[in-house]
């Protein structure tokens, strides 16, 4: 399958540490206003001469720690979106942001840096090394980005999501759900500033899910990590502070629930 692709106009410069130089929409002393944008996106698949739109002309906004839920029917573009905002494809028309930076006018290296330092990914797919225990998988990206006190961070982050007594199993003697929590263990190593969730309670149980939505509202609320949730749980989408609603590729709706990120209590 082939992707249809717009070729970026403007040209941004890539600092030695890995940020780029804030883009010409806003000023260079300004914090920037959204944590993730999409402007008009469009992205078009064709497959034997035959194209399909998967977005239509989508505007999303992502504030420094806000939670918002992605709501939809199978189809509708909710992963598609999930992915260019999280610099893993490209639009086919429109621009995607995170922070300042305009991700079309990167190369896959340097959008591969901007990731690892700023974003957080808990797909359907765990993502896992098989071999490894919890502990280790957990740790892993840790010691590759040469962060001080790895071990430690990683049973604090394992203590977080409830495994605390199984961080030295390997993946094969934990269940999918267990695997899921080590997933989202991982996804929130490098304190990302923006965490990109695709079902990330779908395998739990039900008073596993409500305590990691928990300690993602926490999260939210006192390290202002913002986060993208693609759920069909309206239970689960209660805990954002916005739910946008998609269909046949485009945003149909968009409800602020609430001002602040809250924990909510559950039978």
């Amino acid at each position: 399958m082939d992707t249809v692709t717009s070729t970026p106009t403007n040209q941004s410069t890539w600092t030695a540490t890995g940020s780029a130089a804030p883009t010409s929409h806003q000023p260079p002393d300004q914090a920037p206003t959204y944590v993730a944008e999409a402007r008009d996106v469009f992205k078009i698949y064709r497959m034997r001469g035959v194209e399909t739109v998967a977005l239509r002309g989508v505007d999303l906004q992502i504030r420094p720690g806000e939670m918002v839920a992605l709501l939809g029917p199978s189809g509708s573009g909710k992963s598609t979106l999930l992915h260019l905002l999280g610099g893993l494809d490209t639009p086919s028309a429109g621009q995607v942001y995170l922070g300042r930076q305009e991700l079309a006018v990167l190369t896959e290296r340097e959008r591969a840096v901007l990731r690892r330092r700023t974003l957080g990914f808990v797909f359907q797919e765990h993502n896992l090394i098989p071999f490894l225990t919890a502990l280790e998988n957990v740790t892993l990206p840790l010691q590759l980005a040469k962060a001080a006190d790895s071990a430690a961070r990683a049973q604090e982050l394992l203590a977080q999501v409830g495994l605390a007594a199984r961080m030295h199993h390997r993946l094969e003697a934990l269940s999918g759900g267990e695997q899921q929590r080590v997933g989202i263990a991982c996804a929130l190593a490098n304190r990302p500033a923006l965490l990109l969730a695709d079902e990330p309670t779908g395998e739990l149980d039900n008073d596993t899910a409500h305590t990691i939505m928990s300690l993602f509202t926490a999260l939210s609320r006192s390290e202002g990590v913002a986060m993208l949730m693609v759920t069909h749980d309206l239970e689960m989408a209660s805990y954002a502070q916005r739910v946008v609603v998609m269909r046949d590729g485009a945003v149909v709706d968009s409800t602020q629930q609430k001002e602040e990120p809250q924990e909510r209590t559950h039978d």
